[in-house]
């Protein structure tokens, strides 16, 4: 699968080479001249090596994707399983890939758990993996055709002696609890075991009487018993009829419960005690990073999901496909209690090479029009750094070119007069993704922005995080703007990687 990427990367190269009289990767400003001649999103996709942003390998002549992701951390591996979409896997099956850094992966070619040619599990759905005593079990989501089954989704369990493969248990399953009141939404299984009770408590998404809810179980270790203890969440915050990929997990003496709310954001709920009762429910992310979960590695908890894309990297309109790159994140605890994210640190430390810039420090005093000033360079990996302090109401922030017409560029904007975090396309007439960001005038924050290839965060820091997918803008300059604020921009800062 290797040899048709490089074959297609080389194709790209000699494009470069007749166009601008050579190609190399030797230097940031060569690579930089190549991406230049892409003249769209899609050639630039293309062309991309993510690393960072892990994305399966091409199949052929197709790109796969991730889509829900399931970590596991041991022995110093993080272990990323996630529901495959398309390429040589059958309908979503799991796969596998791990790291021991988020920077760089290993993935698996072998499958995990593969859909089956009919019954329960014609389609596999989100699960976790937990180990009790020397084995490993893989609770998943069952999906089958609603035509010819009782119940549409069932949670199943496999079970291995390793982390690389797994084996059906064919004769065990949970259904969806008579008092739910219909057989067809109940998944999304998370495991935790305790070895002093010696029993798994398992949380799983359902609806009930047309609301979304969150199910608990208590299973024996021996998964002979399995007791239905109820509901330990119900949605209040929008019209959701699932809450996707939910997981518990503690920072302090404060649990937290996440989950993806069907079609919108990452949001977050906190407890006393890990099965609530939970809080009111905040959002904590936009909806281009979607299905997260946590994983932890005894120092640190980090949130791994994916970072949604678009079926036309040239749209101008949305960013709506399921499934993307995989992107994980460094959970923050709040001075109130609440959550936030930053960059994984070894993330961000790879990007060692300093970029020389114009200016560190850039002043805009914007009417009603956006102005503009040209501030960083769009390469194929970079992060970026600043400080801004603002006096009006207006919007702010990073503009990056799309064709040369501003009227489609893209901006990462901060809005103080909504107190949100937003990305837009069109030059601010497209909203596509928000997060909420309470920030005041006449005060100094920083900020910090990576991106590889087209997937992007940026951190308002220590506050808020907002995933974007920025197609076509590599080799093109990245501007700051502003209207109807006075900012300024400093400490600017621009890191390539070696």
């Amino acid at each position: 699968m290797r040899a048709r990427y490089i074959t297609i990367l080389l194709a790209f190269c000699l494009l470069g080479s007749v166009l601008l009289g050579g190609c190399s990767q030797n230097t940031q400003s060569e690579s930089l001249k190549k991406f230049s001649a892409l003249t769209t999103g899609e050639e630039q996709e293309s062309a991309y090596t993510y690393s960072t942003f892990f994305l399966p390998e091409v199949d052929g002549i197709f790109q796969p994707y991730v889509g829900d992701t399931m970590p596991y951390y041991e022995d110093g591996v993080y272990y990323i399983y996630y529901l495959k979409d398309g390429g040589d896997s059958l309908r979503h099956s799991i796969y596998l890939t791990t790291t021991t850094d988020f920077v760089t992966y290993k993935e698996q070619d072998e499958v995990v758990l593969e859909a089956a040619d009919g019954g329960q599990d014609l389609w596999i759905g989100t699960g976790s993996v937990v180990k009790v005593e020397d084995k490993y079990y893989f609770f998943y989501t069952g999906h089958g055709d609603s035509g010819q089954l009782e119940f549409q989704e069932k949670v199943m369990v496999a079970v291995s002696d390793n982390l690389t493969s797994f084996e059906k248990v064919t004769d065990w399953d949970i259904t969806p609890p008579a008092e739910l009141g219909q057989k067809r939404d109940f998944r999304d299984p998370q495991a935790y075991y305790d070895p002093e009770t010696g029993t798994i408590s398992l949380t799983i998404t359902a609806a009930q009487d047309g609301i979304a809810r969150i199910l608990k179980y208590t299973l024996s270790a021996d998964l002979q018993e399995a007791t239905y203890d109820g509901i330990i969440f119900t949605n209040t915050g929008g019209d959701f009829w699932n809450l996707e990929c939910s997981d518990t997990f503690k920072i302090g003496d404060t649990w937290y419960l996440t989950y993806s709310a069907q079609d919108d954001t990452l949001w977050y709920a906190s407890a006393d005690s890990q099965f609530g009762p939970y809080s009111e429910a905040k959002r904590v992310e936009g909806k281009l990073f979607y299905a997260a979960k946590h994983v932890e590695d005894g120092e640190n908890s980090y949130m791994v999901g994916w970072a949604r894309r678009s079926e036309t990297p040239d749209s101008l309109s949305s960013v709506s496909a399921w499934g993307g790159n995989i992107v994980a994140q460094k959970i923050i605890q709040t001075a109130d209690g609440g959550l936030t994210f930053a960059p994984v640190d070894s993330v961000a430390k790879q990007f060692s090479k300093q970029q020389k810039l114009k200016n560190t420090q850039i002043e805009l005093e914007a009417g009603d029009g956006y102005s503009y000033q040209e501030a960083y360079t769009c390469y194929e990996s970079f992060l970026l750094s600043g400080k801004f302090q603002y006096t009006g109401s207006g919007s702010f922030g990073l503009s990056f070119d799309y064709d040369g017409q501003a009227d489609r560029n893209k901006l990462i904007s901060i809005s103080p007069s909504e107190n949100k975090l937003q990305f837009y396309l069109n030059e601010g007439f497209t909203l596509i993704t928000e997060n909420a960001v309470d920030i005041q005038p006449n005060q100094e924050y920083s900020f910090t922005y990576v991106q590889e290839g087209s997937v992007g965060v940026f951190y308002i820091d220590g506050m808020a995080a907002l995933t974007v997918r920025i197609y076509g803008a590599t080799g093109k300059p990245i501007q700051l703007f502003a209207e109807n604020n006075s900012v300024v921009f400093s400490s600017l800062q621009q890191y390539t990687k070696n």
